[in-house]
């Protein structure tokens, strides 16, 4: 992570922030009023990073990828990168209070750790995941889980044999790791696509319960067991609070701190959340658009939360393919709610341009599409008791044949 904030220092994206600054509620609320890296060098006796990675500038410079290229780079991913285990992992006891751990928003209930990569192994098969984790105590916390996902499935197979499942929390580790743990890979190959976006290999270390972790300021090693408690309400994707839900709890049994660690936290909400988020789906959706169309880009919007909202650019060669690209788009990610496709001369980045396009290429009769009853995300206000939405796609593309029509004046 060093090295990154180095990089990003080069390109003028590092703020530093000289003064004291607390951990509750002032460091998250200046995190929310930019985009770039903020460095806190007094904070809690440490230091502290938040926005690595809030724009789409920012994390083309972490995963070494031209951003125009960035979407179909990672579409072409093979997940194949080579993990190298070096050594193990010498752990203290545990102490959460050592760390400075963010409460974020007022209704909060209470700190919670934001950017831990939760790695588990049971069975030979590992996972690699971010999952927000609410401080109990110094040495505990409440993890959301959310059902069905990896380690949910791993933790349900080790209670159904009596065991704890085995974890190890990273925090502050480079965004490329970060951005492969947020991505749906291949069962058990987020390192392999890690040391894919590194440049084909990573180290890992091993701790001392058999979990294998990658090059981080802070490990939390420990394990999850058959105990739940409440944990939220707490703030999500849409700047709105999650409900309140019964979690498995964390236990953790050892710590390891880099000397003069750097702490890592991401604003609920915030445009490294948002990213986070939606980034990772563009790949899997620029691949299934490619199915049935010319795709060229994929961008899901800062204004849709970075998920809900997505922006698909298409070379059409026939007049049907903006509706399959929709349908492919839906497909490829079922949380989507609206997305939108335009030409080769929109800019999806642009929200203006793409406005521009709904504006003067929609015939509001038969070029929107509405699907209801379907599944939606879990996490938009709007979704029924039943956990049904509506979804909207739009075709914002000119009709073939009358381009001459649509084009717009240049110099």
């Amino acid at each position: 992570m060093r090295e990154f904030i180095e990089k990003m220092r080069e390109h003028g994206l590092v703020i530093d922030v000289e003064e004291t600054v607390s951990a509750d509620m002032q460091a998250p609320k200046m995190a929310g009023s930019t985009d770039k890296l903020l460095f806190f060098h007094k904070i809690q006796g440490t230091r502290a990073v938040m926005n690595l990675t809030a724009s789409r500038r920012s994390l083309s410079i972490a995963l070494g990828i031209d951003e125009q290229k960035m979407v179909k780079t990672l579409a072409d991913a093979k997940f194949d990168g080579k993990v190298k285990t070096s050594g193990t992992i010498t752990m203290k006891k545990p102490s959460l209070s050592s760390i400075p751990i963010m409460h974020h928003f007022p209704r909060d209930a209470g700190k919670y750790l934001t950017s831990g990569i939760v790695f588990s192994r049971f069975e030979g098969v590992e996972n690699a995941s971010i999952h927000r984790m609410q401080v109990l105590d110094d040495h505990r916390v409440a993890a959301r889980l959310v059902e069905g996902r990896h380690t949910h499935v791993m933790l349900k197979k080790a209670l159904a044999k009596g065991e704890k499942l085995p974890i190890a929390v990273t925090i502050g580790t480079h965004p490329a790791v970060t951005f492969a743990s947020c991505t749906r890979v291949p069962t058990g190959l987020e390192l392999g696509y890690a040391a894919e976006l590194l440049g084909g290999e990573i180290t890992v270390r091993q701790c001392s319960n058999g979990v294998r972790v990658p090059d981080a300021e802070i490990v939390l090693e420990g394990y999850i067991g058959s105990d739940v408690t409440a944990e939220g309400p707490f703030v999500d994707i849409t700047g709105t609070y999650d409900p309140v839900r019964q979690q498995p709890v964390i236990e953790f049994t050892g710590m390891h701190l880099k000397p003069d660690f750097i702490y890592h936290g991401i604003l609920p909400g915030g445009d490294e959340h948002k990213i986070l988020m939606g980034a990772p789906y563009e790949p899997k959706i620029y691949r299934a658009v490619a199915g049935v169309t010319e795709v060229k880009n994929v961008v899901l919007t800062k204004g849709g939360c970075g998920y809900l909202h997505a922006v698909i650019q298409i070379k059409k060669s026939t007049q049907g393919d903006a509706k399959n690209a929709i349908m492919a788009t839906f497909a490829a990610h079922t949380s989507l709610k609206h997305v939108v496709i335009v030409d080769e001369d929109i800019d999806p980045c642009d929200p203006v341009d793409v406005e521009y396009a709904i504006a003067t290429r929609v015939y509001g009769d038969r070029d929107i599409m509405v699907i209801t009853g379907v599944r939606g995300s879990s996490l938009d206000p709007c979704q029924l008791d039943d956990g049904t939405n509506v979804k909207v796609g739009v075709d914002a593309t000119m009709v073939l044949g009358r381009e001459d029509d649509f084009l717009r004046a240049t110099w």
